[in-house]
């Protein structure tokens, strides 16, 4: 990550600390810290997925569906075939998988760029859950189920925030550690220079994606456990906060840049600005603006840092 977006975005989430403590006595307090986290487990989960394809140079669009093909195909298991809890988690994220491994041989096989193959698979995604879930919304899904979303640890500790933790250090084990994550750095960087150099350019991208869905489908898990029902509805949306965060996290549109804890500073970023507009009266639409504002600046940001020029000066 540029030296630049490495101060300034911790900087940004501490004077935004700041602020809403000084303008709400509400903000500051154990309880909605906690909730912050909690709120926002599972846009950091999906948010790490989608980091791994945008690091490698690619994006992907249709998480928020793949989301709710996951967490439908889940309650349908437990509550319409009775299938144990446990199985029902395994097959829900294996379904999440072949659908990052279906984005990542679709995008090769037809050498379109993801943008447009996620954007397709995105609507076949949308369709598999409404017709999987009939429509309709599940409901009074199993208590050891919802555990994982509204559970404490200790009588303290979230659930969710352990597994978001637990999420975080793969990904940046992964990423920082193995042989795998460099490649993933280097066609970012340079595909053509990676696929030179004897990089299994096309197995790694196809991974990649694998590897992004699958921690797409533990936030669904995540999230449709908190809720403690399924809808087809549910997740949609999660595709753009997640890009958002990535971006401003520091993680480049143009792919081989990018820290899991920029990635995880830039969700708290969104998280902090939704609630403390929340708790100063601003309505949901106000809150769109301000979050669509917040992405501009970032993809601006990361143009203008990945510029020629900028590059020049900072050598």
């Amino acid at each position: 990550m540029p030296l630049v977006r490495r101060f300034i975005i911790p900087l940004v989430l501490i004077l935004l600390l700041v602020l809403f403590s000084v303008v709400s006595p509400y903000f500051l307090t154990v309880q909605n810290l906690t909730n912050i986290l909690v709120q926002n487990a599972y846009v950091i989960i999906a948010a790490i997925g989608l980091s791994f394809v945008m690091i490698s140079g690619g994006i992907d669009l249709s998480i928020g569906y793949q989301m709710s093909v996951v967490g439908v195909v889940c309650a349908v298991f437990m509550k319409w075939f009775g299938m144990p809890v446990a199985p029902s988690i395994a097959l829900a994220i294996l379904i999440g998988v072949l659908m990052g491994l279906t984005n990542g041989i679709a995008s090769i096989t037809l050498k379109v760029h993801s943008l447009i193959v996620t954007l397709g698979t995105l609507t076949i995604y949308q369709g598999l859950s409404y017709i999987i879930s009939n429509q309709s919304a599940i409901i009074n899904l199993p208590a050891s189920f919802k555990y994982i979303g509204q559970g404490f640890v200790f009588g303290w500790i979230p659930v969710s925030v352990l597994l978001m933790l637990a999420c975080a250090l793969t990904a940046a084990f992964i990423l920082n550690v193995t042989a795998f994550g460099r490649m993933i750095y280097a066609i970012g960087g340079n595909e053509e220079a990676a696929r030179l150099s004897g990089i299994p350019v096309h197995k790694v991208k196809v991974v990649t994606y694998a590897l992004s869905s699958f921690f797409v489908a533990l936030a669904a898990i995540v999230l449709f456990a908190r809720s403690g029902s399924a809808a087809s509805s549910t997740g949609p949306g999660t595709e753009f906060t997640a890009i958002t965060a990535a971006v401003l996290g520091g993680i480049s549109f143009k792919g081989g840049e990018g820290r899991v804890l920029g990635l995880v500073t830039g969700v708290l970023i969104l998280g902090v600005l939704g609630n403390g507009m929340q708790l100063i009266g601003l309505n949901t639409y106000a809150q769109y603006i301000v979050k669509g504002l917040v992405l501009l600046a970032a993809v601006g940001f990361d143009t203008w840092q990945n510029s020629p020029k900028t590059k020049r000066k900072t050598v």
